[in-house]
Parts: C-alpha cells; sequence; structure tokens
C-alpha cells in the first residue's frame, strides 16, 4: 500500500471553490486527479461537485470535465468514451463519471446498470455524503436508518441499498469501497482501476458537515469513525477476489474500535434517535462486518 507521504502532489485542483467549509471532496478529488496524472476527462451530473467546480467559463478544476443531466452520468461517460476510441485518443485519457449517492443509488442507477452490463470503458466513482446534499439535504438510497432528513423527519426506517453488491452482480472486473479520508488507500484504488479495462466502479464515503450535522473540522474524524466503526468497510473486489484493504484490513485483525453509538454521538442527523434504533443498526453492521470478515479470509 502506499504511504500517505509518498503520495504524488500534482495540482490538478486548484486553489478555491464554492464547497462548503470542511468538505472532503476536495481532498478525494486531488487525489483521484493526481493517481491519474491528470490524464481523464471527468463527467458529473447536477451535484456538490458542481458546486466545487464551478459554471463555464469559471472551473476550480485543470482538467476536461463535462456537466450532464442528472440520470445519465454513465450514459454521458459511455458516449464520451465511445468517441475516443473511434477517434483513436483512447490511450490518452481516462474518461472518470464521479457522482453522488442519489444521481448513482437512485437517479442514476438504470444508466449505471446499463453500462455495468454492457462493461464500457470507463471509471464510475460515487461519493457518497447519504442524502441529496446538493439540494438541501433530502432522503437517497444511501442515507443510513435513523437518520434525519428534511423528508425523514423521524429518521430513516431503511438501512442503506448496498449499491457496491449491485454493481458487483454485473459481473464486472473490479469494484472498491474507499473513503475521502484515507487518501492512500483512494490512490492504491484509482490507480488499480485505471489499470484495466471495463466497468470498474468505486464507492467512496464522504463525510458531510452541512448535512451531516457536525463541526467542519470533524470532517476526517467522521470518516475514520465510520471506518473503525464498521459502517465503511475498505475492500476491493477484483476479478472475484475480495479483500478488506487498509484500515479495514487491520480492523479483521484486531476487531472494530468504535461502536454505532460513538459514530452517532455528535451529529444532529442522530439527534434524539431511539436506544433500540441503535441497537437495530448495530446488529446490521455486525452481521455485515461479519461476513465481510469471512469473505475476506476466504478470499470470494
Amino acid at each position: 500500500m502506499t504511504r500517505i507521504t509518498d503520495l504524488p502532489d500534482t495540482g490538478h485542483v486548484l486553489p478555491g471553490n464554492r464547497a462548503c467549509a470542511g468538505c472532503p471532496l476536495g481532498i478525494a478529488l486531488r487525489r483521484i486527479t493526481a493517481a491519474l496524472d491528470g490524464r481523464m476527462v471527468l463527467v458529473n451530473p447536477a451535484s456538490c461537485l458542481t458546486v466545487l467546480g464551478g459554471m463555464y467559463p469559471i472551473s476550480s478544476l485543470a482538467i476536461p470535465w463535462v456537466n450532464c443531466a442528472f440520470p445519465s452520468t454513465a450514459a454521458t461517460a459511455s458516449g464520451i468514451a465511445a468517441g475516443l476510441r473511434a477517434t483513436g485518443r483512447a490511450d490518452e485519457m481516462t474518461v472518470v463519471a464521479m457522482a453522488g449517492d442519489g444521481g448513482t443509488a437512485d437517479i442514476g442507477i438504470q444508466a449505471l446498470s446499463g453500462a455495468a452490463e454492457r462493461n464500457e470503458d470507463f471509471i464510475y466513482i460515487c461519493y457518497d455524503n447519504e442524502a441529496y446534499m446538493n439540494t438541501g439535504t433530502q432522503r437517497s438510497g444511501s442515507t443510513p436508518h435513523g437518520a434525519r432528513t428534511t423528508t425523514t423527519w423521524s429518521g430513516k426506517r431503511e438501512n442503506p441499498k448496498d449499491v457496491l453488491a449491485i454493481v458487483e452482480a454485473h459481473d464486472v472486473g473490479y469494484v472498491a469501497s474507499a473513503s475521502a479520508v484515507f487518501p492512500e488507500d483512494l490512490h492504491d484504488k484509482i490507480v488499480a482501476a485505471n489499470g484495466r479495462a471495463g466497468l470498474r466502479y468505486v464507492h467512496m464515503n464522504l463525510p458531510c458537515p452541512s448535512g451531516w450535522g457536525f463541526d467542519p473540522k470533524d470532517s476526517v474524524r467522521y470518516g475514520r469513525l465510520a471506518v473503525d466503526a464498521g459502517l465503511v468497510a475498505l475492500y476491493e473486489v477484483a476479478d472475484g477476489v475480495f479483500r478488506l484493504t487498509g484500515r479495514s484490513a487491520a480492523l479483521a485483525k484486531s476487531g472494530l474500535k468504535a461502536s454505532v453509538a460513538e459514530y452517532m454521538a455528535g451529529q444532529s442527523r442522530f439527534r434524539g434517535v431511539s436506544e433500540e434504533t441503535i441497537a437495530e443498526v448495530q446488529e446490521w453492521v455486525d452481521d455485515r462486518w461479519s461476513g465481510l470478515v469471512a469473505r475476506h479470509e476466504a478470499g470470494v
């Protein structure tokens, strides 16, 4: 695994953008663009990333990128990849589709499923901040059980949708779970994805200070807590071989270091959550984590 001190320091994300204070999307973009050495074209729908990058002719990203309609991220990326192949320029840059959880797990899942079924040649990255943050924090398929949003006043009743499992079921060659606050792990997964052909999917957890309701200085803390509590597991599946990576691989040996209750504490979206709901989420996490550890040990 790449050490954090060895990460490339290339500046494809320029100073100055309109992201919210404490948003770790900037951390993620620096790592993604550096891992690809800027040789990429980015496709994204209406989202927080659009706000961060800015609207034409102003941009905080020193790479070509294309804004598209909310449901069509994967379809647009498919077309751009086909165009590069047709003009003999496919080796010049990697097509990267990047959308939030609303534009991936919900509105964009039809286009993503179609692209995965066809095994289109691009990298798809979902940055999962667990709600529709750009439009006011509405519930998405990735919103966790118990979280309050503007459309789940008493807390969401369901556990989040497992988009990684859905994409993996399409039999694509590479899927991975990552976190913006573990940049070395994210870097390695983008490099691994870029070394392959076909559709590659990376699902990246992204703490959101304004939507989750915590102090902007604590973004990295809550991202790490999510992994330490097992709500987010860092792993990859390459050609059907599963393995936990980075911090999660270490936790598979030592055991989880935090509880669901610790993770929820301090986030206003979980204010007033019942002990019963906390216990339900903890049971869901424990079952899911034990299954992932067993799969890691078996390598399947």
